[in-house]
């Protein structure tokens, strides 16, 4: 086991190109099966939930090759609509390839999926979706095993009482080739939904409505193979946006999409950072550039769906508000045990008192070093944004939770003149 060691309290400064999407990449992976051929994906993160896709995918036939950031993935031999259970259970996203499956081969077997323990996140909107569409759906709660299946999938009018980015996916994926029409209402409108009707427009589906809470998709006989670049990760990029807010210091994150992180910026200018987009040759946005001076200013924040403030950077936040000149308060919208990460921060001196769904934040001078653990993955990468403003020196263990999503934090922060290590931990 590894820990990541961090002596804080000293601003970050410089440029780092920030990796590929995670949650734009996976449900592209998982779209790949729709077709009989080969699709090229470049800008795939080096991560452990990429591996464990790649895994699953080459399980049931697919053929994987990587070459830096490219993945190829040739399809035309898949072999079975069963994914392994033991796969399932290390990523919750494995989830997605039910709708693939289901659109290539009309059926499919898996498992309850695995993934970060943040609250009670149900898959009854992706089995509402699946049904809506003509498969019959079985359940066996107590062996925790999932099938679908359909002589044929035929579009329906799918309404989502809550807008699930996972359902939307979903429910696109076994859509594209269904006979007929489908739509989506109340479809999520995340940055990583538009990438995937992108991915899939470009194999020959026929989607209209795409970043807007109403999905149209006319059903196509067959997908082709395409070659497709997944943008840059924006939950990435505002973890290290962050950082610097806790730390002070001046930075630019190349690649972070401007565009889709428009909410992040306005918070972290209300903390007190200013934020503005860099500009490429071509006059477009082509990142980001922060500058922090002193300590963060207080404020009220709420997380939600898009385009709201992302609930991914909800436990980055606790790390830069416990910095703050005066109260803060912290609602969560989405998941209920968000608020995991706190325990941890208390150890490093964060005075956060939390109710039901809030956090009230009275920000200190000066957090301190001390011992803490990553619980999940984004409560990981709050651990070193907080240990990156503290005295002293932080070790964090837990780190596999944090390598689930980020290709190397040690990396990029010491890019960034940040003095963190990761080492094998003390037995």
């Amino acid at each position: 086991m590894s820990e990541i060691r961090i002596c804080g309290y000293r601003p970050l400064s410089g440029e780092i190109k920030i990796q590929g999407s995670k949650n734009g990449a996976l449900p592209i992976l998982a779209a790949s099966i729709l077709q009989k051929g080969t699709v090229r994906i470049d800008n795939v993160p080096a991560i452990q939930d990429v591996d464990c896709m790649v895994g699953i995918l080459t399980s049931i036939g697919c053929r994987c090759e990587r070459e830096g950031s490219c993945l190829s993935i040739d399809a035309s031999c898949l072999e079975g609509a069963k994914i392994p259970g033991e796969d399932v259970g290390k990523m919750r996203s494995s989830i997605l390839l039910m709708g693939a499956l289901l659109g290539r081969l009309k059926e499919a077997e898996t498992w309850y999926p695995g993934g970060c323990s943040i609250g009670s996140r149900p898959i009854d909107l992706h089995l509402l979706a699946f049904s809506r569409l003509g498969a019959h759906v079985q359940e066996d709660v107590e062996g925790g095993r999932i099938r679908a299946s359909a002589a044929a999938l035929k579009g329906d009018t799918i309404c989502l009482p809550f807008p699930s980015v996972g359902a939307t996916e979903n429910a696109l994926l076994a859509a594209v080739l269904a006979e007929g029409e489908t739509e989506i209402c109340g479809a999520a409108r995340e940055p990583e939904i538009a990438s995937l009707c992108a991915f899939l427009g470009q194999m020959g589906a026929k989607i209209t409505g795409s970043g807007t809470s109403r999905l149209c998709i006319q059903g196509v006989s067959r997908l082709h193979g395409t070659a497709f670049t997944i943008p840059g990760d924006r939950i990435a990029a505002g973890t290290y946006l962050t950082a610097v807010t806790a730390t002070g210091g001046d930075v630019k994150i190349l690649g972070a999409p401007w565009e889709d992180m428009q909410e992040v910026a306005r918070v972290l200018s209300q903390a007190g950072a200013a934020v503005s987009p860099v500009k490429g040759e071509d006059g477009k946005a082509a990142g980001i550039h922060i500058r922090m001076e002193g300590r963060p200013k207080p404020l009220r924040l709420s997380t939600g769906p898009h385009p709201a403030f992302p609930t991914d950077l909800q436990s980055p936040m606790l790390a830069v508000l416990s910095r703050a000149e005066g109260i803060s308060q912290v609602q969560e919208n989405v998941f209920e045990d968000r608020f995991k990460t706190v325990k941890e921060l208390w150890k490093m001196g964060a005075q956060i008192e939390v109710c039901r769904n809030e956090a009230v934040i009275s920000g200190k001078h000066r957090l301190h070093g001390a011992r803490v653990t990553a619980l999940d993955l984004r409560g990981g990468a709050a651990l070193v944004a907080a240990a990156l403003a503290a005295e002293g020196e932080t070790r964090v263990s837990g780190c596999a939770h944090i390598e689930r999503g980020y290709e190397d934090i040690c990396r990029d922060l010491r890019a960034l003149g940040g003095r963190i290590w990761e080492h094998a931990q003390d037995t």
